[in-house]
């Protein structure tokens, strides 16, 4: 069973320190090369579905929270509020009030929509010490969230867009989805009381679900606390589940905000607002990538992408030559020279890293490189650069295929 605190310390992705904090963890170089590279993937995927970028502040006014309901319904979970002068402040729990700010900082108009917002933005949750846990249970979270105002006639096709942009980007990870839950609301007072509003964004989600052909189940008691939820749920290597990403539908926040377009008929409406998450937060995405591939991680992801080994000495320099025109084409590339032992073990310690280039004497003197994969085949000889044309190729494609 791979646990990814484990290997995140072997690997050196990620650690903690106790003068940082308890669910504070901090990123190692390779890690956060494997957290840049998603991020910007996330967000090419996001440019190129219409989606546009914001940044917007860590902090905001206990009123704002007060009016998005976050106060009211979801205070346990928040950091206390700071005294700064006569004003309070908190560390928001969310980013959908500060992009309901974003969406009212002009008049809007129908034509605009729907207007998609994004943002891969910090938030924190004061959880209890007890539950906190690697990467999966922290309390400074950063999260891939776009929030989406449209039209109640277009709702149901950006919830559809952003299922399909979850998909796809499952293909490319590697990531199996274990099952589809509507979460709906439960009994008690963590939930906004709007009966109307609760059966028409879950009739909404229903249809999104039977439109994309999704077997789904049921959940009261999962929703938001202002409305329900498509959630893509996952399973670890220890058979728990949890929730990767989600696909939200609100009515509630719109209302709070007072938000409005101009339609065609010139009068003022009220938009939908689409809550969704493509890979939920980054700390959950690299813990569960990290458990299902073992750290194998796909070759595009991969902190280190290609590994060059001399057999002796008199190639180290050819090695290192290697390594230039793989970093100048855009490649993860280091050397191991024989500093690192014999080549048997350095080709061990370099068990995760997706493609090694061994070259001997008879591969210098003819500009080639021996090819073995970390799955264990050997392609055998190719000429240099038509090695690295084909590992450019494939990590261009993402996708979890080594070779082709």
């Amino acid at each position: 069973m791979h646990d990814h605190r484990r290997l995140g310390r072997e690997l050196e992705l990620f650690d903690t320190d106790p003068l940082m904090g308890a669910g504070l963890p901090y990123w190692l170089p390779d890690g956060a090369v494997v957290r840049h590279t998603l991020e910007e993937y996330v967000r090419d995927a996001e440019r190129r579905a219409g989606y546009r970028h914001v940044y917007s502040p860590v902090l905001g006014k206990r009123e704002l929270y007060e009016i998005s309901g976050h106060w009211d319904h979801y205070r346990d979970d928040m950091y206390p509020p700071m005294r700064l002068g006569a004003e309070e402040v908190v560390l928001r729990p969310s980013l959908c009030p500060h992009h309901a700010l974003v969406y009212r900082s002009r008049s809007r108009s129908y034509r605009e929509l729907p207007l998609r917002v994004a943002e891969l933005g910090a938030m924190y949750r004061a959880e209890r010490s007890g539950v906190l846990g690697g990467l999966t249970r922290v309390r400074a979270i950063h999260l891939n969230d776009a929030h989406i105002f449209c039209t109640l006639e277009q709702a149901a096709d950006e919830a559809r867009g952003a299922l399909e942009m979850i998909a796809r980007a499952y293909r490319d990870l590697g990531i199996r989805a274990a099952r589809y839950r509507l979460s709906l609301p439960g009994a008690g007072g963590k939930y906004v009381d709007d009966p109307e509003l609760w059966r028409r964004a879950g009739a909404l989600l229903r249809e999104v679900l039977a439109g994309a052909g999704l077997d789904h189940e049921e959940a009261a008691g999962e929703a938001a606390f202002y409305g329900p939820k498509i959630d893509v749920q996952v399973v670890d290597a220890a058979g728990r589940e949890a929730t990767l990403s989600t696909v939200q539908l609100d009515f509630h926040q719109p209302a709070r905000f007072d938000l409005h377009y101009t339609g065609a008929d010139g009068a003022k409406h009220r938009p939908v607002m689409v809550h969704r998450s493509i890979i939920g937060s980054v700390e959950r995405a690299v813990a569960h990538l990290v458990e299902e591939h073992g750290g194998a991680l796909p070759a595009w992801l991969a902190p280190v992408q290609l590994v060059v080994l001399p057999v002796a000495e008199a190639q180290e320099e050819c090695a290192r030559a290697v390594v230039r025109e793989a970093c100048a084409r855009g490649l993860r590339a280091e050397a191991a020279g024989l500093e690192h032992g014999s080549l048997g073990a350095r080709i061990r310690a370099a068990r995760l890293v997706p493609y090694l280039a061994v070259i001997g004497e008879r591969e210098a003197d003819s500009g080639l490189a021996a090819v073995r994969l970390r799955d264990g085949r050997r392609p055998g000889s190719l000429p240099v650069a038509d090695l690295l044309g084909r590992i450019a190729a494939r990590v261009e494609a993402r996708g979890t295929m080594l070779w082709e």
